[in-house]
């Protein structure tokens, strides 16, 4: 008896140990983890999402899966291809790196993951410590008074911990109402730039161009007299073209409008396309070679009676 007994458990032994390692965990869950926003900034929404399976790659439909991001949980359930999405909205947390943990349950089956994500931005001292007195431990002992710890050391001890960062966060919040010496500073001498680029507008009465005096007539009479017109037609057009522009960026800032909406308007309508100007040097080499045929033919009919 005692014999069949021990051969028994040999066997039983035998068998447990040529299944694969693999087959040991047959019951438990894969969970396949993303963050879909990779890195995000403060504010920002968190969404983590993934999939869950068996180890045979089967998708798990309707398991429930708790997310885990800092000290915010949510829940989830996978659809019909395993697929979960859970979201934090407006995950307010200090820049840094946190971890996701992820639990997903189903008929007795678990299965646990693990991944990290970055909150983008500067981690300034007033952040740190508003993060740390946001906690339940901070809101215990600030809730409470020192008298409350006469017993227990580690009570005063965390006490006095949470007070002091109060008292820094209080130092932190009056040191960032002062006004910034080198922004006052910058914010007068761009006032002065402002003022001096007004008065520089004020007595040069910039225009879209100089189309008239002396200079602009030398240039215009020394020109090809084949060319003269175009030449003269191009100049109009290109004044008319930026005096319009500049009518109408003055009629969007007084009319209240933006001094960005305003540049945009004024950069569109100068911004001449090629197949414009094309257009209009056709149609103005046309015009002088209609007036061209029409010259030669009435000499041509003079000449004809005087014969």
């Amino acid at each position: 008896m005692f014999k069949v007994a021990v051969i028994g458990a040999l066997a039983l032994v035998m068998l447990f140990s040529v299944i694969p390692a693999s087959q040991a965990t047959l019951w438990e869950l894969i969970i396949s983890l993303n963050v879909e926003t990779g890195s995000i900034y403060s504010g920002d929404n968190l969404v983590v999402s993934g999939k869950v399976v068996d180890h045979a790659y089967k998708p798990i439909r309707g398991a429930e899966v708790l997310v885990r991001a800092g000290s915010d949980t949510t829940k989830a359930f996978t659809d019909p291809d395993g697929v979960f999405r859970a979201t934090f909205v407006d995950f307010q947390r200090v820049p840094g790196t946190y971890t996701i943990n992820v639990v997903a349950s189903w008929y007795g089956m678990t299965g646990l993951a693990t991944t990290q994500f970055q909150v983008k931005g500067e981690a300034s001292s007033f952040s740190v410590l508003q993060q740390q007195l946001l906690t339940d431990q901070a809101a215990k002992y600030l809730g409470a008074n020192e008298s409350d710890f006469v017993k227990d050391p580690i009570g005063q001890t965390l006490f006095k911990y949470y007070h002091n960062l109060l008292d820094q966060l209080i130092e932190e919040q009056k040191e960032s109402l002062k006004p910034n010496e080198d922004q006052i500073f910058v914010e007068q001498q761009r006032a002065i730039a402002e003022e001096l680029k007004s008065q520089a507008i004020e007595e040069f009465k910039p225009s879209a161009g100089v189309y008239e005096g002396y200079k602009y007539h030398d240039y215009i009479n020394n020109l090809d007299p084949e060319i003269r017109d175009l030449v003269t037609s191009q100049l109009n057009f290109t004044k008319n073209t930026f005096e319009n522009a500049q009518k109408v960026r003055d009629e969007i800032l007084a009319n209240g409008g933006t001094y960005d909406d305003a540049r945009k308007a004024y950069l569109d309508l100068i911004t001449i396309p090629k197949h414009v100007l094309e257009e209009f040097n056709e149609k103005h080499l046309q015009a002088a070679q209609e007036q061209t045929d029409e010259s030669t033919e009435s000499q041509s009919s003079e000449e004809s009676e005087e014969q």
